[in-house]
């Protein structure tokens, strides 16, 4: 039995690696199944045995580089004496760093923002992608909302609009790297971007010195 869910792991593995490859060359609305199925050695059977559809493929794709909920919220927490704004900065930081780390991020964020388009056919996948991005505003705009946070946004500026301001450059820094790696690097330069959109939210931004690169 073990020995079965071993195969079984490998054969879901192989699935998502084929998917990815493909996805990345060609495109999602390029690729089908059978496509994969080929690309990957297995039957198109063993495809379905383990997604329901390409919608659930690639949003388990996605689910291999994605930070859980559950984690995101309890690294925003601000536990103990931390600054929940630090905390913040931090994760959003990591999350661009990790990305010229991380190979496979850069693939699959590739063809997320640049080999994608949401048919019909990957409606649950999109729908999911958003219930993902609404889920971390959300979170931000709690954080945001605090009392010991809220009193430090700039005049006129809501927790809902820092959160969105903050979300839409994280894209488009994610966005604008995998377009051209030349524009700016990301272990050297995502502080200061970070930074410099935080100071433009929090009117006493003042991050640590040593937090750069």
């Amino acid at each position: 039995m073990r020995r079965t869910k071993e195969q079984a792991e490998q054969t879901r593995t192989a699935i998502l690696e084929a998917a990815e490859a493909l996805f990345l060359e060609k495109g999602v609305a390029h690729c089908s199944l059978e496509h994969i199925a080929r690309a990957a050695g297995v039957t198109r059977g063993a495809v379905y045995w383990h997604f329901q559809n390409k919608a659930h493929l690639f949003h388990e794709m996605l689910n291999q580089i994605r930070l859980p909920t559950e984690q995101m919220a309890e690294r925003l927490c601000g536990c103990g004496d931390i600054d929940p704004l630090l905390s913040l900065r931090d994760l959003c930081i990591e999350a661009i760093e990790n990305l010229a780390r991380d190979e496979q991020k850069q693939r699959i964020f590739t063809i997320l923002l640049h080999r994608c388009e949401f048919t019909d056919e990957l409606r649950e996948a999109e729908e999911r992608h958003t219930d993902f991005i609404n889920q971390f505003i959300a979170m931000v705009e709690n954080l945001f909302a605090r009392d010991e946070c809220h009193q430090r946004l700039q005049p006129g500026l809501s927790p809902r609009l820092a959160a969105r301001a903050l979300h839409a450059q994280i894209i488009g820094l994610f966005t604008d790297w995998t377009r051209d790696q030349q524009l700016f690097d990301p272990l050297v330069d995502t502080a200061a971007l970070i930074d410099a959109q935080l100071r433009g939210l929090i009117r006493d931004w003042n991050p640590p010195a040593t937090q750069a690169g």
